[in-house]
């Protein structure tokens, strides 16, 4: 009995580990993690450039509500130069826009878009903002307004 015993044993393989796990393919939880990370950065990176455009819709919106409830023409102009002042603020930054007045003012509205205000078409609204009489051209005032929100210089 011993005998075959000892066969027995011979006839086995030698004792080894199993080969060690390889890093690919990957196992099912870390592909999901690739996915949420891929998903994170694409969210992340749709979120940061969402507020220009969210905050060009806005601007436009209420410019057509001011040209739709605006019935004397200096507070058309009042409303326009506000929101514009706003606007720019918001897009361009306070050091760029805050020390604007006047014709610097109208020529940097035309210079990003707003080319219907060149002219005379920005020195009226600016004058009528302030409350000075003149021969209102709304039609001017509200695509140079348009032009200035829909740029993206």
């Amino acid at each position: 009995m011993s005998d075959a015993k000892a066969d027995w044993l011979a006839q086995l393989a030698p004792a080894h580990a199993p080969p060690a796990a390889g890093w690919w393919p990957l196992a099912p939880g870390w592909w999901g993690v690739a996915f949420l990370t891929l998903i994170s950065i694409a969210a992340i990176a749709y979120w940061q450039t969402r507020p220009p455009v969210r905050r060009r819709r806005l601007a436009l919106r209420e410019l057509q509500r001011l040209a739709a409830l605006a019935s004397d023409d200096q507070a058309l102009a009042n409303g326009i130069e506000s929101l514009l002042r706003r606007y720019a603020l918001a897009r361009f930054g306070r050091t760029a826009v805050a020390g604007l007045s006047g014709e610097g003012w109208i020529s940097f509205v035309v210079a990003h878009g707003g080319r219907a205000w060149a002219g005379g078409a920005g020195s009226l609204l600016l004058r009528a903002a302030w409350g000075g009489p003149v021969e209102a051209d709304r039609s001017a005032w509200l695509s140079g307004a348009r032009g200035f929100l829909r740029a993206r210089k």
